[in-house]
């Protein structure tokens, strides 16, 4: 079995298997979900001392009973190249243990547009990883089908969560970072133009804007043909975590929810 190895372990998260679960345990512990079971959710991708805490309050809405399959789209930081990939591999690994992948699907991918296999954009690509081991301490039993995104169209990344959409069984991981080295206040300005765009599902987010921008736009296109809801769950950026305020980088959370799924208290 060809298993992916943690790339950043160490880096954007501990390496340790007891202190990366106690951080993440900490973390969802201070979250209060704002919904219910979302079908799709954004959330960012630094390191853990900076945006760890947003991701959280995405991860600590989902229902570990009910989702069995996780398509997770992410934006390539380190090999460039055209479309969408998916690795040559069985499983991915962290120091929590391994996630299945869900090769099948992976295959049906394999015949839309401007899918293909591509190993080294999955090689050290940090922007999938982190969000595993939020997913492996929330969920139980799941595959995952990870999607790396490099120069892609919006239609073919809706393309792609369309045809995995599924039942309540899957959900939609779209990661993604916001604004880049801004002042605080001009940070805290573009972001929240960027948040709103989402929340109104406008599908022209830029790259200067959110760093993950092709997938939530891919998300927000797919969310067309759906009735889905957004929702706020968390903004803040490294100047309110672990960072100064010249440079910062805006990080939210936000899930997509069906009709009914609102818990009612923010």
């Amino acid at each position: 079995m060809s298993v992916r190895p943690p790339a950043v372990a160490g880096q954007f998260y501990p390496a340790n298997a007891h202190e990366l679960r106690s951080f993440i345990v900490q973390a969802l512990a201070r979250c209060s979900p704002k919904v219910d079971s979302p079908k799709a959710i954004v959330v960012p991708h630094a390191g853990y001392i900076y945006s760890g805490l947003t991701a959280a309050c995405a991860y600590a809405t989902l229902d570990a009973g009910r989702i069995r399959r996780v398509l997770l789209l992410g934006p390539a930081h380190r090999v460039p190249f055209y479309g969408m990939s998916l690795p040559d591999a069985d499983a991915f690994a962290t120091p929590l243990g391994q996630v299945a992948l869900d090769r099948r699907a992976m295959e049906e991918l394999l015949e839309l547009p401007n899918v293909s296999v591509n190993t080294a954009a999955h090689a050290l690509e940090h922007s999938l990883e982190v969000q595993l081991p939020f997913l492996q301490v929330t969920l139980a039993d799941f595959s995952l089908v990870p999607v790396c995104i490099g120069s892609a169209d919006i239609a073919s990344v809706a393309a792609v969560i369309n045809h995995l959409w599924g039942g309540e069984d899957t959900l939609i991981v779209i990661s993604s970072d916001l604004s880049h080295f801004h002042a605080y206040d001009v940070a805290k300005s573009i972001d929240q133009e960027s948040i709103e765009h989402i929340l109104a599902r406008s599908p022209d987010l830029n790259h200067e804007q959110a760093c993950g921008a092709t997938g939530v736009n891919g998300l927000l296109l797919a969310t067309s043909t759906h009735m889905l809801t957004p929702h706020l769950l968390d903004y803040r950026n490294s100047g309110d975590t672990a960072g100064d305020k010249e440079r910062v980088v805006g990080y939210t959370s936000i899930a997509f929810t069906e009709a009914g799924n609102e818990v009612g208290y923010g």
